[in-house]
């Protein structure tokens, strides 16, 4: 197995990873960026809106903050919008610098679109294509950067702790758990590679290819959450999946995105009756929050039995169309609509997912070594519902403050291990049925499509969960017998980061932001915040003041990895509500490890594919190639049984009643925020 050494692994080459990259680099660091495609294939290059910034002098930094926090229903947190808010325009300064020229009007000013949830315009853009702009002046700097390497169609596995080295026998002085490198399959070496590292960031953009209808690109599989919960860190707010509300709708499910700006020109959403709906839903009509007209485009559909809504950007002429949205204009037109003639159909289709790894401002994770940069983390500037084009400027921002605290810890980090264990493969052979990965690739979409959509209730997510865990059977058992290649990969990441998400919607008993269930009511004053962590990593604690009784923790049985020690008993489902982990004393293990059960095996296991138990009452064959999680993860067992979780109830908001108009919909006017001064401890969300 070839081994390769680097100051700093990137994996993705987004405007997160890139940015990230080029300024560690300059510091003299050596950087290797893995993009498991061609290394412009990213999130990024299918932005179409822009980036949200202060740069006129009729906008502030305060209603860009106020216009944040009213989208994020309650959720967000407060300190990390006014530190990336406030970071903005010299950000936004330096990628001009690389070369991105925006679009500006005929006296030189920039050309500020306005989208759905601002009170300003303050959308810089390039055209309707301001993602790939802003990828390709990020990959000429980092072609002309001869300290950074960039591996395209190299996939991450999984990543390397030191714990999991201790478990294989290998000598580690360095007391705390930390990242020191990852596995990754390596198109061109025809197999996987070892990348020994002292940081890692994941910069792997969403997960929108777990629904059957998306605008994200093939690539956005959840790698990077998949990776970071088995290694043991946490992740949060995962039921949290923005749906774009207009996608253009084609009989053969594509779904091309049909930026906000649109809607911000002076566009019009009609329902099959040619009316303009909006203004019964939200008063800011057509530019209300993406998650109220996502909501309100499916009930009018659900109304009248329509397959789409129409876009009416009629009112504007051919000329001003073209020019302003070129991408979006040749789409249609190659469909057969023109914008200035013709209405657009449209559907909402899954787009953003504002839930992540817990990160923190400075781009730390839960777990040493590990960090996270744009849609893949959870640093708290969303809340329940992301405001359009935040998110190109949250990867800007914590890009740049994650090099510094990278470079701080690579000036003081232990020394990384001599060797690795290398990868074993055992006695597998290539895939000779790969009809079953792709029949479960479809089954996973349509199954998160239909049980975890826009409007949701229990029974819909626990029959989500029951065909998930079914399908995490299969593809473990099918990662345990064949050699492994990226669409294996993929749906392995796929599987696990799906319940996660259902796992997370389960939890939250209230409507809030992106997640609306006929189950329960909208926004309850005490919101909570669902969050799944590996087994490996301990979280982080509560808010300060926040009282004991309100961070309620309780561990369960994970999905896959070593074999545990013997003795004990297992954890109940759930911790009774008002309840500690501490008050079941046998559900709770030094490092989270649980016990094996009478009449299972302990199987022994090594680095590469461990050996699979032979004692048949073991309940199915321990799946993990390299002991994910560093502890017991018996495949199979139920969705809540294989998370430990932390919910953290915050602080009521505090605004105006919702209005009997919007209640059926839970798309009122948004309760804003408490603002008070007990934030979670490092900028993480607290309310």
């Amino acid at each position: 197995m070839e081994t390769l050494d680097f100051d700093a692994v990137v994996i993705g080459s987004g405007i997160a990873g890139l940015s990230f990259a080029l300024r560690l680099a300059r510091r003299g660091r050596s950087v290797c960026v893995v993009t498991k495609k061609d290394s412009a294939e990213s999130n990024t290059n299918y932005a179409q809106g822009g980036i949200a910034a202060v740069t006129s002098a009729t906008d502030d930094f305060d209603l860009h903050v106020a216009d944040t926090l009213a989208a994020g229903d309650g959720l967000c947190d407060e300190e990390v919008v006014r530190a990336i808010v406030a970071e903005g325009p010299e950000r936004v300064r330096e990628i001009v610098e690389l070369g991105v020229e925006f679009s500006r009007l005929e006296g030189g000013d920039y050309s500020l679109g306005k989208e759905g949830g601002h009170s300003k315009r303050r959308v810089l853009h390039v055209q309707d294509m301001t993602g790939r702009a802003i990828e390709e002046a990020l990959l000429r700097a980092v072609a002309a950067e001869e300290r950074i390497s960039l591996r395209e169609h190299c996939m991450g596995i999984d990543l390397l702790t030191t714990r999991k080295l201790k478990k294989f026998g290998f000598h580690s002085e360095d007391p705390v758990n930390r990242v020191v490198g990852l596995y990754a399959y390596d198109r061109e070496a025809g197999g996987v590679i070892a990348l020994r590292c002292g940081a890692v960031l994941l910069a792997t953009g969403g997960a929108g290819q777990v629904y059957q209808f998306t605008t994200n690109p093939p690539i956005a599989t959840g790698d990077g959450i998949a990776m970071a919960y088995r290694a043991g860190a946490e992740v949060r707010n995962l039921e949290f999946v923005q749906f774009h509300p207009t996608a253009f709708f084609s009989p053969e499910g594509e779904r091309f995105l049909i930026s906000e700006a649109v809607r911000g020109e002076g566009a019009l959403l009609r329902n099959a009756d040619g009316e303009a709906f909006m203004e019964h839903y939200h008063p800011r009509r057509d530019l209300a929050p993406r998650d109220i007209v996502a909501r309100a485009i499916d009930a009018e559909m659900k109304r009248s039995g329509a397959r789409f809504v129409s876009l009416d950007l009629t009112a504007r002429s051919a000329g001003e169309i073209a020019a302003r949205f070129p991408a979006i204009d040749h789409h249609c037109r190659k469909h057969g609509y023109a914008p200035d003639k013709d209405w657009i159909p449209v559907v909402p289709a899954a787009h953003y997912l504002c839930g992540g790894v817990t990160t923190h401002l400075t781009g730390e994770t839960t777990l040493a070594g590990l960090y996270a940069c744009g849609e893949v983390a959870h640093t708290g500037l969303h809340g329940a519902n992301r405001l359009a084009s935040n998110s190109l400027l949250e990867a800007l921002v914590l890009a740049a403050r994650a090099v510094d605290t990278v470079e701080e810890r690579l000036a003081h980090a232990e020394p990384l291990p001599v060797n690795l264990p290398a990868w074993v493969d055992g006695n597998v052979s290539d895939s000779d049925e790969r009809v079953v990965l792709i029949h479960n690739w479809h089954e996973l979409r349509r199954t998160l499509w239909d049980y975890m959509g826009i409007v949701r209730s229990t029974k819909r997510l626990e029959r989500a969960r029951a065909r998930i865990e079914l399908l995490s059977r299969e593809i473990n058992d099918y990662y345990w017998n064949f050699r492994v290649e990226p669409m294996l990969l993929e749906l392995r990441n796929m599987v696990e980061v799906a319940g996660l998400m259902v796992a997370c919607a389960l939890q939250r008993k209230e409507s809030r932001g992106l997640h609306h269930t006929l189950d329960h009511p909208p926004t309850c004053p005490r919101p909570t915040i669902p969050c799944c962590r590996g087994v490996e990593g301990r979280g982080w604690p509560g808010p300060p003041g926040c009282p004991p009784r309100d961070c309620r923790t309780w561990e369960a049985r994970p999905s896959r990895g070593f074999p545990v020690p013997a003795g004990g008993g297992r954890p109940p489902a759930e911790v009774p509500p008002g309840h500690l982990a501490e008050d079941f004393p046998e559900t709770v293990h030094e490092e989270g490890v649980l016990p094996v059960q009478p009449g299972e095996a302990e199987g022994a296991a090594g680095p590469g594919r461990p050996q699979l138990p032979v004692d048949d009452s073991f309940p199915v064959q321990v799946a993990a190639r390299l002991g994910e999680q560093g502890d017991a993860h018996a495949a199979g067992h139920q969705a809540d049984d294989r998370l430990q979780v932390n919910r953290v109830l915050g602080h009521p908001g505090e605004g105006p009643d919702g209005g009997e108009q919007f209640h059926d919909l839970g798309v009122g006017p948004r309760l804003q925020p408490a603002l008070e001064e007990d934030q979670r401890e490092g900028g993480n969300v607290a309310d």
